[in-house]
């Protein structure tokens, strides 16, 4: 099979150039175009449109910034996409947006499989993501050498909608995780622990987290750069409280930390690193959480 890829950002490049590595033929596209030339260096083709990309492939991915994006695209593809091709979506979005936008696919005999990733884009440059996956079984089963091309472990969640669900509810507690471990690492700090042996300490213990152990390392050297943006975090906090309301469910913890982004956005800017919601506590205490020892970024 020949797939298209659309989207080649922090998160998509990674994923397109997985698929490469694989062995697939792929056909790629960005509104940057230079995002493509690394891939075009690996052996894919490089097309100057989505609806370009679909003439060429049997199926597409995408990875894309909001349910608007995705929605645009899909216009696009539809000019162009084989009857009983499949959608493979990579972005994160809303339930709703996935079973609407899902609609709007079929009425071009498109199938639509949800696929969210998790754990960063370090892992998916290695290629050792995990995936999340909603929709029909056949499809599953059709797209699973791809999708395990692009990731180490591979969740088929359920219907479509099931992936947009358990993807918003991973993330909502990454960003939880997130404040929590800036307020960890202040007390240590304010508490006069060398931070290297705190945050070692904390990573050997009970209340260590996926989130310290990376993105804490990212605070403690003050680059902040995890490649996922205030906006980005504050779209996804937005779909958990929605899911909070539409279940019943008391979001507390989530809410407060909404608002601390809330915050977070008002004063770095919507593309201001998500760690960097922890800078909020630095600049109101004028106490730094930096230590020796630790990366710029993740590989």
């Amino acid at each position: 099979m020949k797939y298209g890829y659309v989207g080649l950002g922090n998160l998509g490049g990674h994923l397109a150039a997985s698929l490469i590595r694989a062995g697939h033929e792929v056909v790629v596209h960005d509104r940057n175009a230079s995002l493509a030339e690394r891939h075009r260096a690996m052996g894919a083709k490089v097309a100057a449109s989505p609806a370009e990309v679909a003439e060429q492939v049997d199926h597409v991915f995408t990875c894309l910034p909001s349910p608007a994006v995705s929605e645009a695209v899909l216009a696009q593809l539809l000019t162009a996409m084989k009857p009983g091709a499949t959608w493979i979506e990579n972005s994160t979005l809303g339930r709703e947006d996935i079973l609407r936008l899902a609609g709007l696919a079929r009425t071009g005999g498109v199938r639509l499989l949800e696929a969210p990733v998790t754990g960063g884009v370090h892992l998916a440059a290695r290629g050792e993501i995990t995936v999340l996956v909603g929709g029909d079984a056949d499809l599953f089963e059709m797209h699973r050498p791809a999708l395990q091309a692009i990731g180490k472990r591979i969740f088929h969640m359920g219907p479509l909608g099931s992936a947009a669900i358990i993807k918003v509810i991973t993330n909502m507690l990454a960003f939880i995780h997130l404040v929590a471990d800036g307020e960890a690492l202040m007390l240590a700090k304010r508490g006069g622990l060398d931070l290297k042996t705190a945050w070692e300490a904390i990573t050997a213990s009970s209340g260590t987290s996926f989130v310290h152990e990376t993105e804490g390392q990212l605070i403690l050297n003050g680059s902040y750069d995890i490649a996922f943006t205030m906006d980005l975090a504050l779209k996804d906090l937005g779909f958990a409280m929605g899911f909070g309301k539409e279940f019943g469910v008391p979001l507390d913890l989530a809410s407060l930390t909404n608002q601390t982004f809330m915050k977070g956005k008002a004063v770095y800017g919507g593309t201001a690193q998500s760690t960097q919601i922890v800078k909020l506590l630095e600049d109101a205490l004028g106490t730094d959480l930096r230590a020796a020892g630790f990366p710029a970024r993740l590989e």
